[in-house]
């Protein structure tokens, strides 16, 4: 046999495997297919495949650092999709660690940390856990009110949240001088904005 007979052999073989390779073995999928194939299955409200493709993607997103914010981002999704479906107490611990992601990479007083602790606050209310909710959404509170201007919504978001929460549990004197800000909030927006 000649050298250019088995080169062109060789070449053949390697393109076969090549070739068969593609077929029985396709690419690995990436995060960002996964991910959004989950968000197109969330837009299409089927949860289950939702939740199928991000949990993939969280797999995939379990190697990259704690800082990369595709791992946030995954966990919170996946959060999301759980608690669209009443699935509260899986959408628990998933809160939790987007939580402490947030407090390790942003410190314990930044706006970002009091988003996650609203996502967690409202977990503990909608499943009844009001005191549990409740100094989670004083923190909130606190965080967005030193961070943030006064006339901005998720200052007032937050007030209207902890004054929910204080009413569930027994502290309505409390609750009402918050509303009573509250009410002043709606009063000023009104009279600076009157087309509104």
């Amino acid at each position: 046999m000649t050298k250019v007979k088995a080169l062109a052999i060789f070449v053949a073989v390697i393109g076969t495997l090549l070739y068969l390779k593609t077929i029985f073995y396709p690419k690995a999928a990436t995060w960002e297919n996964l991910n959004k194939a989950g968000l197109a299955a969330y837009a299409k409200g089927d949860y289950t495949e939702a939740e199928k493709q991000l949990k993939a993607a969280l797999k995939v997103a379990e190697n990259f650092s704690d800082e990369d914010s595709r791992l946030t981002l995954i966990l919170n999704n996946l959060a999301e999709i759980y608690q669209i479906q009443n699935k509260y107490a899986e959408a628990e611990p998933i809160i939790k660690r987007s939580l402490a992601i947030a407090e390790k990479t942003f410190g314990p007083s930044h706006p970002n940390v009091a988003a996650n602790l609203n996502n967690l606050a409202n977990n503990y209310r909608i499943r009844g856990m009001y005191a549990e909710a409740e100094p989670l959404y004083k923190r909130v509170l606190d965080i967005w009110e030193k961070t943030l201007e006064q006339d901005n919504p998720l200052v007032l978001f937050a007030l209207e949240n902890y004054a929910n929460i204080l009413q569930k549990v027994g502290r309505d004197t409390e609750a009402r001088s918050y509303d009573a800000r509250i009410k002043a909030s709606h009063e000023k927006f009104a009279r600076e904005n009157p087309a509104n």
